[in-house]
């Protein structure tokens, strides 16, 4: 009887505590907080049950679906994100909404950010994230691991992005390039111009890429794990305004199963390739110069010991690799897809960067010294990327509570920086901050604004992405390639639609007008 007495009483006491957990959770929590905020001066929508803000931001989603936007408008906030632009007008820019039961506090001062993402210690980490996104681009890799395994992962990483490593790559990336060029020459044969939709041919190229570049593949022996990748991407799209259940990843759902199988695909595919690198090992005793063969010599499969550092799991490899497969082509061919576009408006600036390859590259396939030279092309990108980067925000949670210029933030509250807005801001960038203006960046990124820390395109920090040189050599290599050879106007049929799908797409494509040039 003692032993039952004992447990009813530990039962009951399991189920109290879940219950008085769960009302902090869904309830008291917020009320405190939304109280705390309110005394500091920061309001925002109200917090609804379990929901937050989520039901709203649909609504406004739905809504923002709508709207096409003029051809000539860089001003795309009320189209990506209608309920910051809703929500900043009523409420201010340092707000305070709810993500389900996750407080968000947006933030858009340099200073403040600047004071988050260069955090050095850790203290600022990534808040948790769905596990279909995670699944996506791997939990254990990179993008999503904290503290010393970051640091560790990181110091691994960072020789395959060396300077010299990239320009050994830059071969490859024309040779993947003129292919494009080529087979566009046999589907149009002789014709004096041709519609090509930019945005597809643009992720299939970078996927050829980066897999000839960092992984010894091709995109034939990789589409497999890409085309895994996209539809995981949709799940995410999908999933992304749904109240998420804790532990309902694990059930046997229809949509949960196709995870299953494609994560489980994509593991495959990429296991086989990197067996294969494993087999190929040269009479140097070396796997390459490339991302896979930095990650398999600091493996522990490498069954090697001339490093002290801590080595690569397995598992950790395989996660890297998702990581790198879908940053490496989702955000380059984001970069190309918008540049031409804003190229394609703004013709002047097209027969300028022509002018310059043909001065720097004449017609010759381009290599690193001479695309480094190539300054406004790069002044180009930088303002494509202020206008439509891949990234439309970036989110960090305080470890503890904490004191953010003026706030007080309490622990577990997420920080969000609306990057889409800071980079619009005509407090930092002018009044023609809306406006395609390339020669803002002449004098460097520093001095672009009235901030040094205004542009974030590539992030900041110790966490600012691994991958932006590797990113801007393959997008000159590209568009020296295509302006050495055709001419790129904007079709009729363009609808100006941005959306965000995880980066900035253009939801109905590109279809662009090419006319081959006779120079």
């Amino acid at each position: 009887m003692g032993y039952f007495v004992a447990f009813v009483v530990a039962v009951v006491v399991i189920l109290v505590t879940n219950i008085w957990r769960l009302c902090w959770i869904l309830l008291w929590r917020p009320y405190v907080l939304t109280k705390t905020f309110e005394k500091q001066g920061i309001k925002g929508p109200p917090y609804k049950f379990i929901y937050g803000s989520i039901k709203d931001m649909k609504k406004l989603g739905v809504a923002a679906s709508d709207i096409v936007l003029d051809t000539n408008s860089n001003d795309i906030i009320q189209k990506v994100t209608p309920y910051y632009h809703k929500w900043s007008s009523e409420y201010g820019e340092t707000m305070l909404y709810w993500y389900g039961t996750e407080a968000r506090i947006t933030i858009t001062d340099p200073e403040l950010i600047k004071q988050v993402l260069s955090n050095k210690f850790g203290f600022y980490v990534r808040p948790w994230v769905r596990p279909t996104i995670k699944t996506l681009m791997g939990q254990k890799g990179l993008i999503f691991v904290e503290g010393h395994n970051w640091v560790r992962q990181r110091r691994l990483l960072n020789p395959a992005f060396s300077i010299d490593k990239l320009k050994t790559m830059t071969k490859k990336m024309a040779e993947c390039t003129i292919a494009m060029l080529e087979g566009w020459k046999k589907a149009y044969k002789n014709k004096k111009c041709m519609k090509i939709e930019m945005s597809q041919e643009f992720i299939k190229l970078t996927s050829d890429i980066i897999a000839h570049t960092a992984f010894g593949s091709s995109y034939v022996q990789g589409k497999e794990a890409f085309n895994a990748q996209k539809e995981l991407q949709q799940h995410c799209v999908a999933a992304n305004l749904d109240v998420f259940v804790h532990g309902s990843q694990y059930l046997p759902t229809p949509s949960n199963i196709r995870i299953w199988k494609l994560d489980s695909l994509l593991k495959r595919t990429l296991k086989g390739i990197i067996e294969k690198r494993l087999r190929s090992k040269d009479s140097t005793k070396t796997y390459g110069d490339d991302l896979l063969a930095t990650m398999i010599e600091y493996s522990e499969i490498a069954d090697e010991t001339k490093f002290n550092t801590p080595k690569l799991r397995v598992d950790e490899i395989l996660e890297n690799c998702k990581a790198f497969f879908f940053a490496g082509h989702e955000t380059t061919s984001g970069l190309l897809t918008w540049t031409v576009f804003l190229l394609s408006l703004h013709q002047e600036w097209q027969e300028r960067l022509r002018k310059e390859v043909l001065k720097e590259c004449l017609m010759e396939i381009p290599d690193a010294d001479m695309l480094a030279k190539l300054k406004l092309m790069n002044m180009v990108l930088l303002e494509t990327m202020r206008l439509y980067g891949p990234a439309i925000d970036l989110i960090r949670t305080p470890l503890e509570d904490t004191k953010l210029g003026n706030l007080m933030i309490p622990k577990g509250t997420s920080i969000q920086i609306p990057i889409i807005r800071i980079h619009r801001n005509k407090k930092y960038w002018g009044d023609d901050a809306d406006e395609f203006n390339p020669f803002r960046f002449a004098n460097g990124v520093s001095k672009a604004a009235k901030h040094p820390n205004a542009f974030l395109g590539f992030g900041m920090g110790p966490r600012v992405c691994i991958g932006q040189n590797f990113a801007m050599l393959e997008a000159k290599t590209v568009l020296t390639l295509i302006l050495q050879r055709l001419s790129l106007s904007l079709s009729p049929e363009y609808k100006h639609t941005p959306v965000n799908h995880i980066t900035l797409h253009p939801h109905n494509g590109l279809p662009i007008i090419v006319e081959p040039l006779s120079l």
